[in-house]
């Protein structure tokens, strides 16, 4: 049973533009959960440190067009760091580092710099992305056993598409997938978020929106064989041009978005049989853990407590 206390709550207008004004309630705790607190310091280095992070102006309309994801996406963090505090997972030094070398393209001093400038806490962002490392091995670690993927019949189905298939399309895509209500809201939802990706990039609404564990990369999901599609994904990607992003494909609690951002045609007799295997399976097997994933952290918040303090 989903145990929450609706309090007062108004999200404050979060004026960012001096340090001296924020300061004074910096420390406002907004929300509990469970024994976690989230407070006003935490909104605004969440916000900021996003805009920085997909180069969008500091001002005061990209701040409240935030607002909401960043509370939403805090909730989420929380959630996620209270339950991987019960098992002793490790933080992995080069992950992190990999990560943020990508995501910064190999920049890292600039985003420390930025942070810095704006007075933003670079310890809190990295926490946040060490506890979804973290939630990725428990939910491997829960559900990894339920995951079951035939390899002999996959190796005859690669086997007969290699024999009928002279040549095989890879395709570069990327990702945006956004949680439904499953409510008369949808459609509003879905058609804001397509003005979104319009007006404002495909790769900074992915960033910004994006439940997707590639949000972080901007939804980039890199070069996938199109025989290590779905047949619904493949048939929306491969009439796409290059720069194209596609119609919504609605799923059953989500809506996804892909973008092609460039494709190539290989001979099936030049394919890595191995690599084509383990994307075919990879494929399969993320579906089924985001599936999981998102089914898990919905059952912790329906059964915190959640207070919402003045």
């Amino acid at each position: 049973m989903k145990k929450i206390l609706f309090l007062i709550f108004f999200l404050p207008t979060l004026n960012i533009f001096t340090s001296s004004v924020f300061a004074n309630y910096s420390s406002k705790i907004i929300l509990k959960i469970e024994n976690e607190i989230l407070t006003e310091f935490e909104i605004r280095n969440k916000i900021l440190s996003t805009l920085i992070l997909t180069n969008k102006d500091i001002n005061q309309t990209n701040i409240n067009e935030l607002k909401k994801n960043a509370l939403d996406s805090l909730i989420q963090y929380k959630l996620r760091k209270i339950e991987v505090s019960k098992y002793n997972f490790k933080d992995d030094p080069i992950q992190l580092n990999n990560y943020l070398v990508s995501l910064t393209s190999n920049n890292l001093t600039k985003l420390k710099d930025q942070f810095k400038e704006n007075n933003l806490d670079y310890e809190l962002f990295l926490d946040e992305i060490k506890t979804q490392f973290k939630w990725q091995k428990l939910i491997y670690q829960i559900y990894s056993k339920k995951i079951q993927i035939d390899e002999e019949i996959l190796n005859k189905e690669i086997k007969e598409m290699l024999k009928k298939e002279k040549s095989i399309e890879e395709y570069k895509i990327s990702e945006i997938e956004v949680s439904l209500n499953n409510d008369a809201s949808d459609d509003k939802k879905i058609s804001n978020l397509e003005n979104l990706i319009k007006n404002e990039g495909f790769e900074v609404s992915a960033l910004k929106y994006s439940i997707a564990e590639s949000s972080s990369n901007k939804g980039d999901i890199g070069w996938i064989n199109s025989k290590s599609l779905s047949k619904e994904v493949y048939n929306t990607i491969s009439v796409l041009k290059i720069g194209e992003v596609s119609k919504p494909i609605i799923r059953q609690s989500s809506v996804l978005f892909f973008k092609l951002t460039d494709k190539k045609v290989s001979k099936s007799n030049n394919l890595n049989i191995n690599e084509l295997r383990k994307n075919i399976i990879n494929r399969k097997k993320n579906e089924l853990f985001n599936l999981y994933s998102r089914s898990h952290l919905s059952k912790l918040k329906n059964n915190s407590l959640i207070e919402y303090k003045k």
